[in-house]
């Protein structure tokens, strides 16, 4: 989908009365926000230690809880649990491991049917966990669809089709009318639904009742504790903070987005801002206006593509498109609202479904996701196997952390097992190039993309350049 000029009033007037926090946050929507834990006061001896309090380290420390009762844990957060990506993203909870279909097939072909058995697993064992911990954070397996809005995308979806069957994937293919009769836009020529891999959910109450399943099973949570080293200290590592320092037998590092303790790993992700808005509840003529009866998930299959999905209370979050890098991987807090993209997603909303002009956005917010040149997570070992860093998600993270812990516990426990034998868990991506060459590249490759979405697909030399090597950068 292009970018129109923004300059109508009804695309201002749809953006005139925002909350500029994620909606996930807004008490109205999640419930009261639990109280903040306190941070480290002195020092711990543990077995294990998991630096971060999104996702992956709260998935990590409920992981390592199961498989050992007995095991001391402690778990660090820089601020507060779930205030990064893990509680500023679009919701989505796939079975996917690999950023989709189309990246598994680029990247690891050979154990692509092994990655989606697993990944399938993953999520029946996630829906699990939240029924076992009475975990409420609105999850839903809906499903998703991934829509054509040009027809080069209908010979893309396609292929993925064709593909999805040699691999015994269930997916179906759906001709513009059948798309409709889903979710009516008058932008859809086709789509691909897959009706059990994707679920959506409320990300903060997930992260909140991980941490909350964790806690009850003996693990000590600390927020407001910013870990500044690690220490080699013999049998264990020294995580040292301004307040204490924690001797742990083990470590996992989930830091996302920001510069990782493993200063080698700093070189292989790179920050990219990604921007959400929320609608107003829709009245009952407005849902009824666009159908979607089923609440799936849905994503445009661009190269800059949007992702969008009603809430439990039927509002519209409606995100993607553009993905944003600033120059020496800023990540002020400033960069996280960004006035020219909000109005171009508003824009973009309008096009999608002009039957809900007039709808108000009550929400907009952004947030620094980790990007690799895979696109997937990858695993770091350190300290004679001691410590793992896990890193690089580039969005669909939600359910991934959760197969992105086990296989780190795996790793530090020394543990010889599927996971680790994978490929994707042995590999490393290619590293992005030092300033100034890592901006101009990713702002050259944006510019393609969108060149490319402009000219039915057509890939220019750069980007076919950058194919050949194995690099990327994604929307």
């Amino acid at each position: 989908m292009s970018g129109p000029r923004v300059t109508s009033d009804p695309v201002l007037h749809s953006l005139a009365d925002l909350t500029g926090s994620p909606l996930w946050f807004d008490p109205k929507v999640s419930g009261p926000i639990p109280p903040p834990r306190p941070g480290l006061d002195g020092d711990l001896e543990v077995d294990l230690a998991v630096v971060g309090g999104g996702l992956t380290g709260c998935w990590t420390a409920l992981l390592a809880l199961e498989r050992d009762p007995s095991a001391s844990v402690a778990l660090i957060e820089a601020a507060e649990l779930g205030w990064a990506a893990s509680g500023r993203n679009g919701g989505f909870c796939s079975s996917t491991l690999t950023h989709g279909l189309g990246n598994g097939l680029e990247r690891w072909p050979g154990e692509l049917a092994v990655l989606n058995r697993m990944g399938r697993a993953n999520l029946d064992e996630l829906e699990q966990t939240l029924t076992r911990y009475g975990i409420d954070c609105d999850f839903s397996r809906a499903g998703e669809l991934v829509v054509a809005v040009a027809p080069w995308q209908l010979d893309g979806l396609r292929e993925l089709h064709r593909a999805a069957a040699d691999l015994d994937e269930d997916l179906e293919l759906l001709d513009g009318a059948q798309t409709r009769a889903l979710v009516d836009s008058p932008t859809y020529l086709g789509s691909l639904r897959d009706r059990v891999g994707t679920a959506v959910l409320n990300p903060a109450r997930l992260v909140w009742g991980l941490a909350g399943a964790a806690e009850s099973l003996g693990a000590a949570v600390h927020e407001r504790t910013r870990v500044t080293d690690l220490r080699d200290d013999g049998d264990r590592v020294r995580v040292v903070t301004g307040s204490g320092t924690v001797r742990a037998r083990r470590v996992v590092l989930g830091t996302n987005a920001f510069p990782s303790l493993l200063r080698r790993v700093r070189p292989f992700v790179v920050p990219v801002w990604d921007h959400v808005l929320a609608t107003e509840p829709l009245t009952a003529q407005q849902r009824a206006s666009i159908g979607w009866a089923g609440g799936e998930g849905l994503s445009d299959a661009g190269n800059q593509f949007h992702y969008y999905r009603l809430t439990a209370d039927g509002r519209i979050v409606w995100g993607g498109y553009d993905a944003l890098y600033y120059y020496g991987a800023d990540l002020s807090a400033g960069r996280s609202r960004n006035a020219a993209t909000e109005r171009l997603l508003a824009a973009h909303f309008f096009e999608t479904f002009p039957q809900l002009e007039g709808v108000q956005f009550s929400h907009a917010w952004g947030g620094a996701i980790d990007t690799c040149t895979r696109f997937t997570a990858f695993w770091e070992r350190a300290f004679g196997g001691k410590v793992c860093a896990v890193q690089g998600f580039t969005g669909l993270g939600v359910g991934a952390s959760r197969f992105a812990g086990q296989a780190a516990l795996d790793l530090v426990e020394g543990r010889d097992t599927e996971r680790t034998r994978l490929e994707m868990v042995r590999s490393r991506p290619l590293p992005f190039p030092p300033e100034p060459v890592r901006w101009a590249g990713i702002e050259l490759t944006r510019r393609s993309l969108a060149r490319a979405d402009a000219r039915q697909g057509r890939r220019n030399l750069w980007l076919k350049t950058l194919d050949r090597l194995g690099l990327g950068f994604d929307s």
